[in-house]
């Protein structure tokens, strides 16, 4: 994990805006080889939004063959409610680019069957060959996306209910307050955003710090789903001072340390090659484990395979649509009652006490046993009685 550190929430949104245009143009992306960019929502990443729209005004960049997928959206606010997700990515970015409209895609929290539309989701992601770069930002639980605290490590994008801090924290958008900010949502899953190549987080604000502390310094936590990151293989994460009360001071000497000395070296981020140029475009949904390069094959990770534990990825894809299949041919069940006439489980496996006290009875004495018994009593010496007599005298 990398943590990237400037002095104020400009300077850290200035950091991710550039790294984001290096990728893309470093990607070279083509109609049929797309750069594919996750995007968040929220406060955070508006400064990096407003850098974007001006670096592609000054012909820096292009994001006409850029494809995107938006991290979450509300359930049942309308789609020009000035406070959906869909009006903010157009009023703030959107709407100022070139990309095609085509190439955006948004959860629709209106849609008729919110489960089909979160597995159409996951769908569309795969299609487009997985999600290269995913941008997010942190809640003050420490929740991304709006996965909270509890949700499963390895999650899908699905239907989610929203924590009162959430809600509270979101109020300040809504003039109506509490009783306006939509109480449920859908978002993409915690494995969603592990399952992307290379996932970039910024953390802007003294109120960030607790979580930030959460995700750096102690292990992973399914009540901090930020903390997942330290399961793949490419985070990074950037954020300001304030961001950083909570971290010991060895910490943030530590990672300026090793940011120091990589720029020294001359380099910003160490990647794989099929990373940060993109696999060709034959190979673009199957994304090979190894490139070619000067007529060597150089080993590079397979992307979108997170380097998270079997547990964590133990049924991706059937975890979450389990409702809508039916049980497996190969699936027998079993009770204790089907076992009954077979043979095998009918013969009893501890002894019998009727059969033992019959063997008992009816056992043959072990030979000699009878004179040793007669033997014993022999050398026993009877019990004297004695009996005593007492004659009574009359007075």
């Amino acid at each position: 994990m990398r943590l990237i550190i400037r002095d104020d929430p400009s300077s850290a949104s200035s950091y991710v805006a550039n790294y984001i245009v290096q990728r893309i143009n470093h990607f070279a992306p083509s109609p049929t080889r797309p750069f594919v960019l996750g995007l968040p929502t929220g406060s955070s990443p508006v400064g990096v939004y407003r850098i974007l729209v001006e670096k592609y005004k000054a012909g820096e960049v292009s994001f006409e063959n850029v494809v995107t997928f938006n991290m979450d959206e509300y359930i049942s606010l309308p789609r020009d409610h000035p406070q959906s997700y869909h009006t903010f990515m157009y009023t703030h970015l959107f709407s100022h680019i070139d990309i095609p409209p085509q190439n955006v895609h948004l959860l629709d929290g209106n849609a008729p069957n919110l489960e089909a539309e979160c597995l159409a989701y996951e769908a569309k992601i795969q299609a487009a060959g997985g999600i290269d770069l995913f941008l997010a930002g942190i809640g003050e639980d420490g929740h991304i996306a709006f996965n909270e605290p509890g949700s499963s490590l390895a999650s899908r994008t699905r239907v989610k209910t929203l924590t009162y801090d959430t809600i509270l924290a979101n109020s300040r958008f809504f003039e109506g307050g509490l009783d306006q900010v939509p109480k449920m949502a859908l978002t993409v899953g915690v494995q969603t955003v592990l399952d992307a190549s290379e996932v970039v987080v910024i953390v802007l604000g003294a109120r960030k710090a607790l979580a930030l502390q959460k995700c750096i310094e102690q292990g992973v936590n399914h009540m901090w789903t930020l903390s997942a990151l330290q399961l793949h293989p490419h985070p990074m994460i950037v954020c300001d001072e304030d961001a950083t009360l909570e971290l010991q001071v060895k910490t943030v000497k530590y990672f300026k340390s090793i940011e120091q000395i990589a720029r020294a070296e001359g380099f910003e981020q160490i990647l794989p090659t099929k990373i940060r140029t993109g696999p060709a475009p034959e190979v673009r949904v199957q994304r090979a484990a190894t490139v070619v390069v000067d007529g060597f094959q150089s080993p590079t990770i397979a992307s979108p395979q997170p380097t998270t534990s079997h547990l964590l990825r133990a049924s991706p894809e059937t975890e979450y649509p389990v409702r809508s299949r039916s049980p497996s041919p190969d699936f027998t069940p079993d009770r204790m009652g089907s076992r009954i006439g077979d043979p095998e489980h009918t013969r009893r496996l501890t002894p019998d006490p009727d059969q033992q006290q019959q063997k008992k009875q009816f056992a043959q004495p072990e030979p000699g046993l009878l004179q040793r018994h007669a033997r014993s009593r022999s050398k026993t010496p009877r019990p004297v009685v004695v009996t005593t007599r007492i004659n009574a005298v009359g007075a």
